[in-house]
């Protein structure tokens, strides 16, 4: 049996900060229809559902309700019950988790994992498609690397569901794919959280004038928002286009098989020539009930048109509070709204407003100043932002920081304390779990320990606030996916000999036929 050598001696962890800009940190039409996933125990569809009893753990449902000791029921792929002391069902597996404590799976709003994947090489840099300052018909499903080793880390991290962006260098980087962190998966459609609506990443600010500003604008904030009002006033006409060629083709077909009036002299549209041939715009001339052809299909403009029509949610890169406050005002101009500005530093400034309008900020715990507009950040913005009633949220852009998103909210948390907010534990909890589903549209499914919940959770060696705690057993869809120690998935490109194999070799490596490959 030939055995693999190793590929890789070493993975240069490529944060996706490098995608939006930011100082690099160094290691410690409608998208198509998912294919379906590989089949699990969850997902069998004969047979009963496996079920598991999670007992005695502290249970931290981020659904407003914290138990010292209570037990989580699954059966496939869902939670049942949640609550102290529930009765085993006969057929149960049960697992003790005495001392532990069971949240949610963590989920991460904004991450360049699988389109900016390890190792660092630019071979592997499909995350920003910086040609045009508007390349909304991109997806960041078409270059997501279902075999990034970086996804085994944040696996390990607890993390379960991450959104994957495109990068921040233009005003529309295109449309976005939340994805979960199943091992095993061979494509980006195997990948993709079943029925999890698409993201446009849009980017405010410093990038899109610095990438353009010599490449033909914009060059300044004026000509970042002139390029946002002319996509989204070419959508609008783009969306009206269509809505009157459905209107139009409804009719005709309402009408295809009625039998026609005798027709009474010639029987050509009034505005072309009589002779039949050309029209005014040089084409043939088209008959009274010829069929209406449909507007040129635009793939930029499609996307647009969808966040226009509610179906495709804006995730905007945005600093400050005054281009906050100016894309919200353009959204509203446009009848649309913003899911959640990203980064966010100055969210802070305008909790208030971002509450009124519906709007999540998904920030930092404690980074910023590596450029101007990131210099007024504060340790407290996510408490600030809770304390006013918006949403907010933990996020990491980093593949670094996603392997620790836990510690993340567990400093936003005390440094609002610090301050006198008081942020209860599960408010934190909502920080990285419960507001970033509800961000990605997920919510009904995901974010919470409730019953008819996905059961997507992990195992925490204890307060998964405490920086000596460690994720312990990741679920995913009620499957087992992580366990430290004796469940590490690994992808191919980290594989080489593992102890014994030299051993159990055969042939023995030593007598490999020499014009054998390995």
């Amino acid at each position: 049996m030939k055995r693999r050598l190793p590929l890789l001696l070493g993975l240069v962890l490529v944060p996706g900060q490098l995608a939006c800009g930011k100082r690099p940190q160094t290691a410690a039409p409608n998208p198509p229809a998912p294919a379906a996933a590989p089949v699990t125990p969850a997902a069998t569809a004969s047979g009963p559902r496996p079920k598991t009893l999670l007992r005695g753990a502290v249970v931290m449902t981020a659904a407003g309700k914290i138990y010292e000791r209570a037990d989580v029921l699954l059966e496939g792929d869902q939670i049942v019950a949640v609550g102290p002391e529930l009765a085993a069902p006969g057929d149960a597996k049960i697992v003790d988790l005495s001392g532990k404590t069971l949240t949610p799976g963590i989920i991460d709003t904004h991450s360049h994992i699988g389109v900016y994947a390890a190792p660092g090489l630019a071979a592997h840099a499909d995350g920003n498609e910086a040609i045009a300052p508007n390349t909304a018909g991109v997806r960041a499903v078409d270059a997501y690397f279902p075999q990034d080793p970086q996804i085994d880390r944040a696996r390990a991290g607890g993390i379960t569901t991450m959104q994957i962006l495109p990068g921040s260098a233009n005003l529309f980087g295109g449309r976005s794919v939340t994805v979960r962190l199943t091992p095993g998966v061979r494509s980006a459609a195997e990948a993709r959280f079943p029925g999890a609506p698409a993201g446009l990443k849009m980017a405010c600010g410093e990038n899109p004038k610095r990438v353009y500003g010599e490449k033909g604008g914009p060059q300044t904030r004026m000509g970042n928002v002139a390029g946002y009002r002319d996509a989204f006033q070419k959508a609008s006409e783009y969306q009206r286009s269509w809505t009157r060629y459905r209107k139009d083709h409804a009719e005709w077909l309402a009408k295809k098989d009625k039998p026609e009036p005798p027709v009474i002299g010639d029987d050509y549209d009034d505005d072309e020539p009589k002779d039949g041939k050309v029209g005014k715009d040089g084409k043939p001339a088209k008959k009274k009930g010829d069929e209406p052809q449909p507007p040129a299909v635009d793939f930029a403009l499609e996307t647009i048109a969808g966040v226009l029509r509610g179906e495709i949610l804006v995730h905007n890169h945005c600093y400050r509070a005054d281009e906050m406050a100016i894309m919200l005002d353009l959204a509203a101009t446009y009848g649309f709204k913003i899911r959640s500005f990203h980064h966010a530093t100055d969210a802070y400034k305008i909790a208030d407003k971002l509450a009124a309008a519906g709007t999540a900020a998904s920030v930092w715990a404690d980074w910023w100043g590596f450029k101007a507009e990131s210099f007024d950040g504060i340790r407290e913005n996510a408490a600030l932002l809770t304390q006013a009633g918006a949403r907010a949220i933990i996020h990491s852009d980093s593949a670094v920081g996603i392997q620790r998103l836990n510690q993340e909210a567990a400093k936003a948390m005390h440094a609002g304390r610090r301050a006198g907010i008081p942020v209860s534990d599960d408010q934190a909890l909502r920080w990285i779990t419960a507001n970033p589903a509800w961000a990605l549209g997920i919510d009904a499914k995901t974010g919470t320990l409730e019953p008819g919940k996905l059961a997507d959770l992990v195992v925490w060696s204890g307060n998964p606030f405490s920086v000596y705690t460690i994720a312990e057993q990741v679920y995913i869809a009620g499957e087992q996916v992580y366990v430290r120690g004796s469940l590490e998935p690994r992808t191919d490109f980290e594989l080489g000999y593992l102890p014994g194999d030299l051993e159990r070799s055969t042939p023995p490596l030593a007598t490999t036929n020499a014009g054998s490959t390995p």
